[in-house]
């Protein structure tokens, strides 16, 4: 998988964070453990979050 950046992400709609957030998702599984694919899904993931977070109403 390729590494998904926050800069890639901010331009997205949150419909298509949700996907890639799945589609992530499914690379992680699909992934041999240490391997730089399970490494950037991971890393994906992770910056999929940090953005959907960072969108999210606060209180």
């Amino acid at each position: 998988m390729k590494l998904i950046t926050r800069f890639e992400l901010a331009a997205l709609s949150e419909n298509e964070l949700r996907g890639l957030l799945r589609k992530a998702f499914n690379a992680l599984v699909q992934s041999q453990a240490n391997s730089p694919d399970r490494r950037n899904a991971l890393a994906s993931l992770e910056n999929i979050q940090a953005e959907l977070v960072e969108r999210a109403p606060s209180p």
